[in-house]
């Protein structure tokens, strides 16, 4: 789980956290790995597969949308302008301007 941990960007109590609904629904299994067994293993089941089968064009269709919108730096401009957006967003910040639409916190 570790090494899935760190892929996402996540510690392992977020991760741990977050497969538990994934699990309840029958998406992925937990399992403890007969080599390690501190270390568990993660797997996707056969609905689970299915259901990642179903996003991945969904994924891939708003993320073309998102290129379209933002252009071909488009990912780390929006990346820089979440940053900026989340250093100064407050309670009393005004809306952030960004291609003629108001972001508001």
């Amino acid at each position: 789980m570790g090494r899935v941990a760190v892929l996402l960007a996540m510690d392992r109590t977020t991760l741990t956290a977050a497969l538990k609904p994934l699990e309840r629904r029958g998406l992925v299994t937990v399992t403890i790995d007969p080599a390690d067994r501190r270390q568990r293993r993660l797997a996707l089941t056969q609905r689970g597969r299915r259901r990642l089968a179903a996003a991945v064009p969904i994924w891939d269709r708003e993320h073309t949308a998102i290129d379209a919108l933002f252009g071909v730096e488009g990912p780390k401009h929006l990346h820089a302008i979440f940053a900026r957006w989340c250093v100064t967003c407050t309670a009393e910040a005004p809306a952030m301007e960004f291609n003629g639409r108001a972001l508001k916190c």
